[in-house]
């Protein structure tokens, strides 16, 4: 069984994940010792997520990756403070980890706005530093992109999720007939006619892999997302019920089927620690074989109609918001 959560949105085509840079401070403004005029400080490196943004582009329009920001201004007999120096901004995607070389993870930036700075300018020179100015903190930074997928396969070991990636996308992960063949998350693409493309990645959340049957594995993959992250019930989700070329796949779907019409009257046969807050409520059940390719087709048009819908209603509630906040200023 393998249960497919929306994650999140964002369109990278051929994406990379990782970005190495050289940010720098600016070296603080020359004080003025005959005066006691002091230096600027120098401006600071600051990364601000952005829409539209991708690691690709940042290569590609600044193929130095080198970031530097302005350096502060000299005191003078016309301005004995000098000016702060200029501060420079590098736009990168939402869902970055910033770490430095030795793997330090010295922050992160999950959605559009979000701001860090990643390098102080120096001080100008002042008393303390007998009016001679200091240079900026410089570093190399990774700019690592931790959210990159438009749906999320989930779901335990032996699901089948890395065979119906492989079989869905683009993506060529190991498949072999045991549990963990997939140490680290796989990434594919998914094509449609009209060249949309949407990124496609599989996670699986635990490492226990008893016997339990469909409606067993379903509540507790729900808990399973509940605790790792809240905000995943709110997810869309479609259920692909797997290996249906199995023996005896139809009756036990349709078994399956009726207990989630109405769940909450089988959850006092579970452990308590296994029920979950909410149950997910599923757009769409989707009998499929990652095997035999059988269900695969329809689950393709289902994830991209689910995407749309889901961008459309974005889209709606941003105009209302709009159109209230209009309405609000009119009064």
């Amino acid at each position: 069984m393998v249960w497919v959560s929306r994650v999140l949105l964002r369109k990278y085509g051929r994406f990379m994940d990782d970005l190495r840079i050289y940010v720098r401070g600016g070296t603080g403004g020359m004080g003025f010792a005959r005066l006691g005029g002091e230096g600027g400080k120098g401006g600071d490196v600051w990364l601000v997520a952005q829409e539209n943004v991708t690691l690709k582009r940042i290569k590609a329009r600044y193929p130095s990756k080198r970031f530097i920001a302005g350096t502060g201004v000299n005191s003078s007999i016309v301005a004995l403070k000098g000016a702060k120096g200029k501060d420079c901004e590098v736009h990168v995607p939402p869902g970055i980890s910033v770490t430095t070389d030795d793997g330090e993870v010295i922050g992160e930036l999950y959605k559009v706005g979000d701001r860090m700075l990643v390098a102080h300018g120096g001080i100008g020179g002042c008393v303390a530093t007998n009016f001679f100015p200091v240079k900026g903190q410089k570093y190399m930074v990774h700019l690592d992109l931790k959210l990159i997928a438009d749906v999320g396969l989930v779901g335990f070991p032996n699901a089948g999720k890395s065979s119906l990636l492989a079989k869905i996308s683009h993506a060529t992960p190991e498949v072999a007939d045991y549990a963990f063949t997939t140490i680290q998350p796989e990434l594919g693409t998914v094509m449609y006619a009209d060249h949309k493309q949407v990124d496609v990645s599989g996670f699986q959340l635990s490492s226990n892999t008893p016997f339990r049957t469909a409606f067993e594995t379903i509540v507790l993959l729900a808990k399973e997302l509940e605790l790792y992250k809240e905000e995943f019930r709110t997810k869309p989700a479609l259920l692909a019920i797997n290996k249906m070329d199995l023996p005896n796949a139809e009756e036990k779907l349709n078994e399956l089927k009726e207990k989630l019409q109405s769940p909450e009257d089988y959850m006092h046969l579970l452990p308590k620690e296994m029920i979950p807050e909410a149950t997910v409520k599923f757009r769409e059940i989707i009998p499929i074989s990652a095997h035999t390719g059988e269900g695969t087709e329809e689950l393709i048009m289902c994830l991209r109609n689910v995407l749309d819908e889901d961008a459309e209603k974005k889209i709606e509630n941003s105009q209302k918001e709009k159109l209230r906040a209009l309405h609000h200023s009119e009064i």
